[in-house]
Order: structure tokens, then sequence, then C-alpha cells
């Protein structure tokens, strides 16, 4: 998925395998196994060009990232703590960015405006908006979550027990 997002635009097998042979030796066949597992799980679509097809990534990496975070907070059986946690794990340059992201959120909808309704398949809590007080249950001191909400195998970042690679 790397690649594919990399580059941007719809990519041929060939040409994944030549950008990854740069740094490694890797067959034909295990490209094409990776990017048509990737194409059944719905994380790339693919056109018949010729005699080949061409991948193309169904959703940004930003969207990818943004629903493994929205899964991983969801599923916290105390949310606000949850964030509280993540919150406290961020560098200054990260807690920059999400300053940046907040107000752009509330530029795009201005108080009294209905927030985006989230996912359909997201079974968890509603958002927390920008300003609302943080429910007094929530301690600071909560330990971050230890393991992310994805495996391995269903990530379209692969890994080893996949058999995916990263790139």
């Amino acid at each position: 998925m790397t690649r594919v997002w990399q580059w941007n635009r719809p990519v041929t097998v060939r040409e994944v395998l030549e950008d990854l042979q740069q740094e490694r030796s890797i067959a034909y066949t295990t490209v094409m196994t990776v990017l048509d597992n990737l194409h059944q799980k719905g994380w790339v679509r693919r056109e018949v060009e010729g005699r080949a097809y061409r991948y193309t990534a169904v959703s940004t990496r930003a969207a990818y990232s943004a629903a493994l975070m929205n899964e991983a907070w969801a599923r916290s059986d105390n949310p606000a703590a949850a964030l509280v946690a993540f919150f406290g794990m961020m560098s200054p340059e990260q807690r920059e960015a999400l300053n940046d992201a907040i107000r752009i959120v509330q530029r795009d909808n201005p108080e009294g405006a209905a927030p985006p309704a989230p996912p359909a398949e997201s079974a968890g809590p509603a958002p927390v908006t920008p300003g609302t007080p943080v429910s007094p249950e929530v301690s600071p001191d909560v330990s971050p979550p230890v393991s992310p909400a994805v495996s391995a195998a269903d990530s379209p970042e692969g890994g080893a027990e996949s058999g995916t690679p990263g790139r």
C-alpha cells in the first residue's frame, strides 16, 4: 500500500515490483498476490489495461490512519481517558498539528452546524467536540493502549503474519 499511496496514480504489478527490487529481491508473483489480496479486502480497486491490471488506492493514507485512530478510540471503555492518554503521548509538534486540525474542523463546521456523521461501520461513541469539557472520571495517569486496534493481517500496511510487505 505504501507504494500505491506514494505514487498516487494507478500502478501495475510490474511497476511495484521494479520499485521494490531496488531495495530487495522479491518475486513478481509475490507482488501480484499482495495486490490481489489488497483488492479482495477492498483497499485497492483495479482496472484492466491490456493484459495487466492497474491498481489504485481506494482511500488516502491519511483517511486510513484516521480510521485506525477512530476505531481504537471507539473500542475504548473510556474514550475520554483514551484521548487524554493519547494527547499526553504527543510531542509539541504533534500537539500543534492537532491544534491546526481542530481550527480547520471548527472553521469548516461553525458552531451550531451538525458534525459529519461517523462511518456506518463505526459503532463507537459519538465524537468529542473540541472545547467540550472532559468528564470528571477521566484520569490523566491512564496508561496508553498497548496494542493496535487492527491486526497486521487486516492492515494494508501488511505485516509478517499476513505475508503482506508494507511497501
